[in-house]
């Protein structure tokens, strides 16, 4: 390289380096602008994390297509070293690697040859994927062609420089440490070495500048996650999202989200990392039938309003406070809205908060908990909700469940006279904490009858509030209403603490990870079970014992507060397997992490569901097609989902629904 072309290349690479800096540092500060939140613990935990999802990307490849993107990722990781040593030689023509060893820097440029070729498969594989065989999840956008053919033509340049040069002798090294690019220098056989050096010269520019390029383009890209996945991952929530942040109401603070810094900096970083590869809404149920809200596009929406909006709060700063700024912001491009950088209202009413989104994402994005801060401010500060939830609101706000039913009926399920309830005294280990479906649905009722049957067959001492019981708020919370939810929670635990209890048996897996997972954010943390995690204990121990049923078949569908959000998958399949002599239930095609939501979860019970086809009506259909004469749940909602379902499908006369309480009670010895 001429003194010319390094001192030109020097101008280029320090304009270039100095760009991405900048648009680093303004990426850094836009994520900066986020409220404060603590996601610096457990960092051994974290750090493992980020090697298994981020370096081994086992989301990624849960999927076929996704070994490729692991192929070109670690393609990426064995070319950045070489790529360093290419640019600082740009400068220094004499800068090498070779200082480390002879073999160690021949198995570098191995490595690099060699990784350089799987680099260039992959985007040939992506690329016939898109145009002939792409994904409805996947849109055909050009930015995602500009990224592949700027790989490419890096690929394709590294081989040209290096075979010309080996073409020009100027290479000492052995044809092993570079066997690819010795294959291809007989291209350049019938050349002149004059036209041989400028073909060398050509190809290390183009290799030069697209490398140069690349790194400036990536923050303006959909690629911009090549940037921010790595960390978003250590930052990621340690277990599964089963909650959302508690508010503390004081005068004057607001209620919700409404501008894009009010989320956190780690939402933020989410908005950044999102690698639209589209998964969080192939899996989505209210996407999957019709409904206006898309998962990707809400996190690329809030990705486009803190652009937009970020540049103009970073601009009026130092001078204003981040408040200010964000109010000047909030003129230019709202959070809320029907625009391209905003999220739409019917979007956001739209979540069943199944946390298939979350399940899904290679990257760990937490959609769930920014929907829920859009319907807090839109419940709290707006009173702009669909008009089914004022009666839902006042009833459970007034009498304490969503029928508006008198408290007094809460106990008339009660038939065995045996049955302990706190307020006349009683003592219990336990409390069955029946929740509003149990209490107060016909239907629910006959399965708080099972669990109290199965209760008193094991002989355990249990016990329930009667009228004293209240709603456990996990609708309220997860429709956004967390003031309400606020004084229900405060309430329960006041009642719970009286009473001295400990240890809870729920019936409604809301109910169960409301108690669970909800309540520890106010300080107090109950064993809390869900009756079929009782129910399998006392079967493993032979308190209870069934009379086995051989010619049964039932399929059984995953809740997702039970499954996704609790993890509760074995239990419930070994009580089926016990009843059935063995047999295992009958899978769906979508069944465990991957179940279909039922449509009744995050408050979309209280809803009608106007706007395209039923959830339900697609899990039914699923649930029929394993043939199985029993769908056997573990939830009220779902339960009610699917007799609703069946009676759609005409098949309420050839199939039933059974709670796993109603199976077992049914075959107690």
């Amino acid at each position: 390289m001429s003194p010319v072309e390094s001192l030109l290349f020097l101008f280029i690479a320090v304009g270039a380096v100095g760009f991405l800096f900048r648009n680093l540092y303004r990426l850094f500060a836009m994520i900066c602008l986020g409220e404060g939140e603590n996601r610096f613990d457990r960092l051994w935990s974290r750090f493992r994390g980020m090697l298994v999802y981020a370096f081994a990307q086992v989301r990624v490849v849960s999927e076929g297509f996704g070994v490729n993107h692991l192929l070109l990722f670690w393609g990426f990781m064995f070319l950045l070293l070489m790529n360093l040593e290419f640019l600082v030689s740009g400068v220094f023509p004499r800068f090498s690697f070779w200082f480390l060893g002879d073999i160690p820097y021949g198995a570098m440029l191995f490595m690099a040859d060699v990784m350089s070729v799987v680099v260039l498969v992959c985007v040939a594989n992506a690329v016939i994927r898109r145009v002939f065989f792409r994904p409805a999840h996947i849109d055909p956008t050009v930015d995602a062609f500009v990224i592949l053919g700027l790989v490419a033509a890096l690929m394709i340049a590294y081989f040209g420089y290096h075979a010309s040069e080996i073409r020009l002798g100027e290479k000492e090294i052995a044809p092993w440490t570079m066997p690819v690019s010795f294959l291809l220098a007989p291209l350049f056989e019938g050349m002149t070495p004059e036209d041989a050096h400028l073909t060398a010269r050509v190809f290390w520019w183009i290799h030069a500048l697209v490398l140069l390029f690349f790194m400036n383009y990536l923050p303006y890209s959909k690629h911009m996650h090549i940037l921010t996945a790595i960390p978003n991952i250590f930052f990621r929530s340690v277990s599964f999202v089963n909650t959302v942040p508690r508010m503390i109401f004081r005068r004057g603070e607001r209620f919700g989200v409404s501008k894009i810094v009010q989320y956190t900096w780690k939402d933020l970083l989410d908005f950044l990392s999102c690698t639209e590869c589209g998964r969080c809404q192939a899996a989505c149920p209210a996407h999957n039938t019709q409904k206006p809200l898309n998962p990707r596009m809400v996190i690329h929406a809030g990705k486009m309003n803190l652009l937009a909006n970020g540049r103009d709060i970073l601009a009026s700063r130092p001078y204003d406070t981040i408040a200010q700024a964000s109010d000047k912001a909030e003129m230019s491009v709202a959070l809320i809205d029907n625009r391209d950088e905003s999220i739409a209202v019917d979007a956001i009413w739209a979540c069943t908060t199944c946390g298939a989104c979350m399940q899904k994402c290679p990257v760990f994005i937490e959609h769930v908990p920014k929907l829920i801060g859009l319907r807090r401010h839109l419940v709290m500060e707006k009173a702009a909700f669909p008009e089914e939830l004022i009666a839902f609101f006042e009833n459970s706000e007034q009498r304490f469940n969503p029928w508006g039913i008198a408290p007094n009926e809460r106990d008339k399920w009660v038939q065995d006279r045996d049955i302990k309830i706190l307020s006349h005294g009683a003592q219990v280990e336990y409390l069955f904490y029946v929740g509003c479906s149990g209490s107060f649905d016909p239907r629910g009722r006959m399965v708080t009858q099972a669990v109290g049957k199965i209760l008193n067959a094991a002989r355990l001492s249990w016990g329930v509030l009667g009228n004293e019981e209240k709603c456990c708020g996990d609708s309220l919370r997860r429709l956004g209403n967390e003031y309400a939810f606020d004084i229900l929670v405060k309430d329960n635990i006041e009642m719970f603490r009286k009473y001295g209890i400990k240890k809870i048996i729920t019936y409604c897996p809301h109910c169960f990870s409301t108690l669970k997972n909800d309540y520890k954010q106010y300080g107090v943390d109950f064993e809390v079970m869900h009756h079929s995690q009782l129910i399998h204990k006392l079967l493993q121990s032979g308190v209870i014992k069934l009379k086995t049923h051989e010619d049964c078949s039932i399929t059984y569908h995953d809740s997702c507060y039970l499954g996704r959000y609790n993890n509760i998958y074995k239990e419930p399949r070994e009580i089926i397997a016990r009843v059935c002599a063995g047999k295992s239930p009958v899978e769906m095609a979508r069944h465990h992490a991957e179940s279909f939501c039922c449509g009744a979860g995050g408050g979309r019970m209280w809803l009608e569901e106007n706007l395209g086809s039923r959830i339900y009506a697609e899990r039914t259909k699923e649930a029929l097609k394993t043939n199985a004469s029993v769908i056997g749940v573990a939830c009220p909602y779902c339960m009610t989902m699917f007799e609703d379902g069946l009676k759609d499908e005409k098949a309420a006369d050839k199939v039933m629904v059974k709670d796993i309480a109603e199976i077992v009670a049914e075959r107690l010895g």
